[in-house]
Parts: C-alpha cells; structure tokens; sequence
C-alpha cells in the first residue's frame, strides 16, 4: 500500500481526431467530460492535477508524447510534493469505481485489463520515465507498461464507459 498522499491525473492531452472535436470539453449532463473525471477521481486522492492542456501540467519533456507525456509530468510533480504515486484515469472516463484504488494501489506500477489510463504509478518511476522516453521509439502505454512490467488488475464484470466517439458519449 501507499505510504504517502496520493496524487490523482487527469490525462487530458490527447487529440480527439475519433471523436471529431475536442472531447475533454464535450458535455455530460450539464458538465465537461474533464469535470466528470476529476471528480470521480478526486474521493481517492489527496490532490489532482490535470496533464496535457493550458492551465494543467505540461507533458514533459515535451508536448505530443501522449499519454506518456502527461504521465511523466505528474510523476514528477508528484516526487516533487513528497506524494507515493499517482492514480490515473483519462478525461473521458466519467467513471471511476470505489473500488478500484484499493485494487491497484500496491508496490509497483498496475493498470486495470483494457483499461491502461486507469493505473497506479509509485512516484519512484519519474526517472525511468525519463529514461525510457528519452531512449524507445516506442512511446506507447502498452511500450511502457510491459518495460515496467506492471500489474494488470482484473475486476470481473466491471464495465466502464470509456468516450471515444460522439455515439459513445450520446449512449450515456
């Protein structure tokens, strides 16, 4: 378990070129996509932080690096501030269960099954971030999960909304 305050990310860099427009700013029931997952996320966390747009963290080293960019900032910030790790989730996941800290909090780095943006990072890994950024070609989730080898969580019969498509978010 963590020994330490955690810190929550938003990862909210990405394009939207599915979804046609900028989907982090796309509406809920009255609110942002980004609203809904900071507050689903924020019961978990001791603060949160959004990565990737104006007003949040920048990725690092540099823009464009995806969700690894935004990532890599928040492990920073989060050693920075004296945090254990960080939860992550993306902004267009509206949901984020009770349950699931619990389930991926532990020593090393876990991701929920098929879900990689909902994870558990221990702030230890900023610079092996740096490293394997600086170093793969590879810059991928899927590139960085297997060079950490990180835990994959599974939650039989857990079904997330995750909003890729304006279908997906008119389904809701």
């Amino acid at each position: 378990m963590a020994t330490g305050p955690i810190l929550g990310a938003v990862l909210a860099g990405g394009r939207s070129r599915r979804f046609g427009s900028d989907k982090a700013m796309a509406l809920l029931n009255g609110r942002t996509l980004l609203d809904h997952a900071m507050a689903a996320l924020a019961p978990h966390v001791a603060a949160i932080v959004m990565c990737g747009r104006d007003g949040g963290l920048a990725d690092r080293p540099q823009a464009d690096l995806g969700p690894l960019g935004g990532l890599n900032a928040a492990l920073h910030h989060a050693a920075a501030q004296g945090c254990a790790g960080v939860l992550t989730t993306g902004c267009d996941m509206p949901v984020y269960p009770a349950e699931l800290p619990a389930a991926l909090i532990g020593t090393g780095p876990a991701v929920l099954e098929g879900q990689q943006l909902l994870g558990w990072w221990p702030a230890g890994l900023a610079p092996e971030l740096d490293a394997h950024l600086a170093e793969e070609n590879d810059r991928s989730i899927r590139g960085w999960l297997a060079r950490v080898d990180a835990r994959v969580v599974q939650m039989p019969g857990l079904v997330l909304p995750n909003i890729n498509r304006p279908e997906d978010l008119a389904a809701l």
